[in-house]
């Protein structure tokens, strides 16, 4: 399914670089369509970094539950 919405997507944005080619698109148009890509890309990022924040914490405590473990099995 997400192969097809790609290559529709990218049907659409040649369609409308043809179109900007022949001067036939407004250029609000494109500047709506442009800020709402770099809104969702923000918002994607912000995601991710919330993810990643998270993932680190989360092995941040794994490796120290590892190296207790380590320590507590090497005085045995």
């Amino acid at each position: 399914m997400q192969n097809f919405i790609k290559k529709m997507t990218d049907w659409i944005l040649d369609k409308e670089e043809a179109m900007a080619k022949s001067c036939a698109i407004p250029m609000e148009e494109i500047d709506a369509q442009l800020h709402q890509v770099l809104k969702q890309k923000a918002k994607l990022q912000e995601s991710y970094e919330d993810s990643m924040a998270s993932l680190n914490d989360i092995e941040s405590k794994l490796e120290k539950i590892k190296n207790i473990e380590l320590l507590r099995c090497q005085k045995k």
